[in-house]
């Protein structure tokens, strides 16, 4: 199958024409989203960062664990998007309806689990996690505050999901408002104390991230109950389909190995980084809150070539899915090259922001200054590779993502960190993204994931 555009395609490819009014309608609403999810990390890391570096270290390493169960929630929603998109394309809303139903059977089962697992093992994955000693007892405690509404979080996974596959972005950013107004509201709360509240410094901060997100998933499962997009829970409906959850998990199992692949890349990433100190290891969370600015519009894109790809392909059109992941890497692309300048010039206003530790901002200097030079191949990565998930293509993210990280970032990070320190764990960073933008690249101009079945 020949998936080149053709003459009149290729001029649809503008910046201001109909498809990229198309493009930006799904992308804008979904870069809102991430502005406020990448909100929560930044206002905790604000409010913890003036409790000093120990604080941030605590944090820091107990979002890793987060991070690593959330890979689970976000593997199911991989497979409710692509195939909600797959759907919706074709104009199967029944279909559609029945996989966001699985979809939020298979989250209480993880909710449930991994809440169990949060609760019995925090000091122990604080101690894998190689923390400080001075960090194990409050990384732990954040982690068991978190872990108690993990069934809810993995719902506004799952909710926030099944609506970008139906093409609705907008309510994911407003259901992210809310949670960012409880999350502060709470966390500033609990962080300082407020009125007869008590001052509970990283637990504060824990109880209003649990707050923040356990809202976040009611609010979505609210909506969804009352119908939206076509979408409507009901609890008839909520009874197990073995062949619907295959075909969920087709498609999430591989995303979600990519997920846990880079998750334990990152964790022992991480860990290679903690052996430098903490000053060190806090200058590194905080430059990673920097660079974390540059996923929103690399997320708003990527969700837009999710859902894009995905109703492209049910509605028949795989050269019309091509031109539409091309257009939104390329709006990516322009986009975030203009943040990595700012990472080049601005780095120590970029630190100061989140801590008054001269010494940890000057660690972090040059590695917002390196990783600006990756903005465009960290745009490929995120856009591509959500096209190939929305064509259900995720074996070969997998493939390419864990190949890269394993092959290439760890190994380099623990050549270089011992004579460069943070800033030789950050260019093993920069190589890894080029690596990985190139073999997404390679493998969506293939073309061999607009042949698959899903």
């Amino acid at each position: 199958m020949h998936l080149a555009p053709t003459l009149p395609q290729r001029v649809r490819l503008g910046l201001f024409d109909s498809d990229a009014r198309r493009v930006l309608a799904l992308a804008l609403p979904a870069v809102g989203e991430q502005l406020l999810n990448m909100t929560i990390g930044l206002a905790d890391t604000f409010m913890v960062g003036h409790l000093g570096a120990e604080a941030v270290a605590a944090v820091g390493l107990a979002n890793q664990a987060v991070l690593l169960v959330t890979t689970f929630f976000a593997a199911v929603a991989t497979g409710v998007t692509a195939l909600v998109a797959r759907h919706t394309g074709a104009a199967e809303g029944d279909r559609a309806n029945g996989i966001t139903h699985q979809g939020y059977l298979l989250g209480a089962a993880l909710g449930v689990a991994m809440t169990a697992l949060g609760l019995a093992l925090a000091t122990p994955t604080m101690h894998v996690l190689q923390a400080p000693v001075e960090v194990v007892a409050p990384g732990a405690n954040y982690l068991s505050i978190v872990a108690v509404t993990f069934l809810l979080a993995s719902w506004m996974f799952i909710g926030n999901a099944a609506l970008r596959g139906s093409g609705d972005t907008r309510s994911p950013m407003l259901i992210m408002l809310a949670v960012n107004v409880v999350n502060i509201i709470v966390a500033y709360a609990y962080i300082y104390g407020l009125g007869p509240l008590p001052a509970l410094g990283v637990a504060g901060s824990a109880i209003g991230a649990a707050t923040g997100r356990g809202a976040g998933g009611l609010i979505v499962t609210y909506l969804l109950w009352r119908g939206r997009a076509g979408l409507r829970l009901r609890l008839r409906h909520l009874l197990p389909d073995g062949a619907q959850i295959k075909r969920i998990l087709n498609i999430g199992l591989p995303a979600g190995a990519e997920q846990l692949l880079m998750r334990f890349a990152m964790t022992a990433y991480t860990m290679t980084v903690a052996t430098l100190g903490t000053q060190a290891f806090a200058a590194h969370q905080l430059a990673l809150q920097g660079e974390s600015l540059s996923y929103m519009p690399g997320f708003g894109f990527a969700v837009a070539a999710t859902t894009l790809v995905g109703q492209d392909l049910g509605a028949g059109n795989p050269a019309r899915a091509r031109a539409d992941a091309y257009l939104a890497s390329r709006l990516a692309a322009i986009v975030m090259t203009a943040m990595g300048v700012l990472f080049f010039v601005f780095p120590a206003q970029i630190m100061g922001v989140f801590i008054n530790d001269p010494e940890v901002i000057r660690l972090g200097i040059w590695p917002l200054r390196l990783v600006a030079f990756s903005q465009p191949a960290l745009a490929l990565v995120m856009v591509l590779s959500g096209a190939l998930r929305g064509a259900g293509d995720t074996r070969a993210t997998l493939a390419i993502t864990g190949s890269s990280l394993w092959l290439v970032r760890l190994p380099l990070a623990l050549l270089l960190v011992g004579p460069f320190g943070l800033v030789g764990a950050w260019i093993a960073m920069g190589v890894d993204l080029n690596l990985r933008g190139l073999g997404m690249w390679l493998r969506f101009r293939s073309s061999k994931w607009a042949r698959l079945k899903v």
